[in-house]
């Protein structure tokens, strides 16, 4: 088995991003899985042409997205809805509002990784984790919505989804008391257990 898992470059002002630096540290093999990891652009369009080369190139069972949310838990995402709606410009500096992701997609696409299982797996690994039903309007719904789509229109046997990560540490050093965050070693940590939960699936 083959599972692609890409990661998000910084955006927004920060000079990390968690994402891709938790998939860096994960290993070459997961569960008997080959691991191929990717940075991404946090940009519109761009973001998913860079995947859908990747998803032509390597020919993976399984793709995972990654990306950052203030969010206190590692959160695997139900659902993409067909909407660019950006709170801040992308890393091009484009900030649609009210654009459709595609034409002639459906208005919304559900992952087909198993996310409830994966949640499981990262509480049983004593890392807080939960199913989120909602990954925005802004480049990593963006990111989903085309996998998901491409997965529909071109890779029908592939198993897509996303997961979105909190601030690593460091971050929030400067953030208002109370930002969620998580230790960078701790979000790898859950990232695996969660890649296992798709591996153990075929």
């Amino acid at each position: 088995m083959k599972i692609l898992i890409t990661g998000s470059d910084p955006f927004g002002g920060e000079t990390v991003n968690p994402a891709y630096e938790a998939v860096k540290l994960l290993p070459d093999t997961i569960a008997g899985a080959e691991i191929i990891k990717l940075e991404v652009p946090t940009r519109f369009h761009r973001a998913g042409a860079v995947l859908e080369d990747a998803m032509q190139r390597h020919k993976p069972d399984a793709v995972i997205c990654v990306g950052q949310a203030g969010r206190a838990a590692i959160t695997p995402e139900k659902v993409a809805i067909n909407l660019m709606d950006g709170r801040i410009p992308d890393n091009a500096g484009y900030q649609p509002v009210d654009v459709p992701i595609r034409e002639d997609g459906e208005t919304a696409y559900f992952t087909s990784l198993p996310v409830k299982a994966m949640v499981q797996r990262m509480r049983d690994a004593g890392i807080p984790a939960a199913v989120s039903y909602t990954a925005g309007t802004y480049v990593c719904n963006y990111l989903l919505y085309t996998l998901l789509y491409l997965i529909d229109k071109k890779y029908p046997n592939v198993r897509g989804g996303f997961i979105h990560v909190p601030y690593a540490m460091e971050q929030v050093i400067n953030k208002p008391l109370g930002t969620p965050s998580m230790d960078l070693r701790q979000i790898a940590r859950g990232l695996e257990t969660a890649v296992e939960a798709v591996a153990a699936c075929g």
